[in-house]
């Protein structure tokens, strides 16, 4: 396909890394208007490199981007979601979530092509647009990886995007999420749990997130994942990621850790990277 990329990127200043190019990065996302922001980091030296999207948990606030593992010899692009910098002073992300990105999980919901995800799932392949047009690119080992939300747009993004060679997914998020509906535990962002059904279980509602559901896109892998998560933890039930994990038919390799929560042993994400830098051929 033809694309075309309309970006620009500045230098941070802040960050004089001897190895390392950091930027502050804002692409047109995908319609004229919308925006991409985050920030990326390439190596200095002359060369190919393979590269890593990473993609955030839910929330918002900013980010500094992956310099280690662009120390590693690997392009990295960390992304935030929303539409705005990610280099802004802390004060003004927490009115943001306060205020007019409060509750955006549900934004939009009882339309599929106004919801407030889409810009999200579309950003993620837009960001790997821009990456492999990098001249840097080694033009092949491309790969996404992140947790929660950040877990589920893991999954989305390989699914969505031929160019994605592998994922990483901690404990991903939006998996199951009629669950509550059937009698079981659904996914964050909790929609039809017994706190929010009557609000927002209008049938144009649950329609939507069919489509949305990384349930729905786990199915259409092609690639290797590395997938990880335990077995107490609330905010992304098991059995909600087991429900995408069980349709998967793409090579899959899933790391229990079942003491934990919404979070991550350090020897559990020590094996996160070590698989991901194996699979970008770094050594």
């Amino acid at each position: 396909r033809i694309t075309y990329i309309f970006y620009n990127q500045r230098t941070m200043d802040n960050y004089l890394e001897e190895t390392v190019n950091v930027y502050h990065l804002n692409l047109q996302n995908f319609r004229a208007g919308a925006r991409l922001y985050g920030i990326l980091c390439v190596p200095k030296k002359t060369g190919k490199y393979p590269a890593l999207l990473r993609v955030p948990g839910a929330g918002i606030r900013p980010y500094n981007g992956d310099i280690a593992t662009a120390e590693k010899g690997v392009i990295t692009l960390e992304i935030g979601i929303h539409g705005i910098p990610v280099n802004m002073d802390l004060s003004q992300y927490a009115n943001l979530a306060g205020g007019a990105l409060s509750g955006y999980q549900l934004f939009n919901l009882e339309d599929p092509e106004r919801y407030y995800y889409k810009r999200v799932y579309m950003g993620c392949v837009r960001a790997n647009d821009f990456l492999t047009s990098l001249p840097q690119f080694d033009g092949v080992n491309l790969g996404v990886t992140g947790g929660s939300q950040g877990g589920a747009l893991s999954i989305i993004t390989a699914a969505l995007d031929p160019r994605v060679k592998f994922l990483g997914a901690y404990y991903p998020a939006l998996s199951d999420l009629t669950g509550f509906l059937l009698g079981r535990a659904g996914g964050w962002p909790h929609m039809f749990n017994k706190d929010n059904v009557n609000a927002i279980s209008a049938k144009d509602k649950i329609r939507t997130t069919g489509y949305y559901d990384v349930v729905n896109f786990a199915r259409l892998l092609k690639v290797p994942g590395m997938y990880s998560w335990g077995y107490n933890d609330e905010t992304c039930p098991p059995t909600s990621m087991h429900a995408a994990y069980n349709v998967i038919t793409a090579p899959k390799t899933l790391k229990l850790y079942l003491e934990t929560g919404h979070w991550q042993f350090p020897e559990q994400r020590e094996g996160m990277e070590g698989w991901l830098l194996n699979k970008l051929g770094v050594k």
